[in-house]
C-alpha cells in the first residue's frame, strides 16, 4: 500500500475528472464520425476510438491506484518532525547550500516554476527524512556515495 497526502489524494480525483471530461468528449466524436457513414475510410472515427481506448486505459490505472491508496494526515505530528506532506530546507553539508524539499508519497515531476524538489517517501532520501527532527543530521546513500543534510526547518 502507498501512502500520500491529502494534497495528492485531490490532485488525482482532479486528474480522474479530466479524464473523464475527455472520455465524454471522445464519444462523442465518435458518434459524430459514425453518423457521417462509411466507416472503413472514416480516419476522425478511428482516431476518436484511438484517443477513447487511450483515455479508457489511463482511467484504469488511475482507478486501481487510488484503490491501492492510503490518505495520511500529518494532523497529529509533533511540528519538529518531518513527515509526508511537508516541505523542509535542508543544508547540504558537502558544500553547505540550502535546498527545499516536499516529501510527497508518490513520485511526481517537479514543477518548472518551483525551488521545492518533491521528494517521494520511499527514496532514499524520503526514507532518510520522514520522522526526523529539526536539527538533526540525516545520511542518504546515493549512486554517487553517501550525503549529509541537515535538517534546518519545517516550512510547511
Amino acid at each position: 500500500m502507498e501512502f500520500i497526502s491529502a494534497e495528492e489524494k485531490a490532485v488525482l480525483e482532479k486528474k480522474r475528472q479530466e479524464l473523464f471530461k475527455a472520455q465524454v468528449e471522445a464519444q462523442e466524436r465518435i458518434r459524430k464520425a459514425a453518423s457521417l457513414g462509411d466507416l472503413s475510410e472514416n480516419a476522425e472515427y478511428h482516431f476518436a476510438k484511438d484517443e477513447n481506448r487511450n483515455i479508457q486505459r489511463q482511467l484504469a490505472e488511475l482507478e486501481a491506484k487510488l484503490k491501492s491508496l492510503s490518505v495520511v494526515s500529518n494532523d497529529d505530528v509533533p511540528e519538529d518532525v518531518v513527515f509526508i506532506g511537508h516541505t523542509v530546507k535542508l543544508l547540504d553539508l558537502d558544500d553547505d547550500s540550502e535546498q527545499l524539499v516536499h516529501l510527497v508519497g508518490q513520485a511526481q515531476p517537479p514543477s518548472g516554476d518551483s525551488d521545492v524538489m518533491p521528494v517521494s517517501a520511499n527514496s532514499p532520501m524520503g526514507q532518510a527524512l520522514i520522522k526526523a527532527h529539526v536539527g538533526d543530521t540525516i545520511k542518504v546513500k546515493a549512486p554517487r556515495g553517501t550525503m549529509q543534510f541537515k535538517v534546518l526547518e519545517i516550512v510547511q
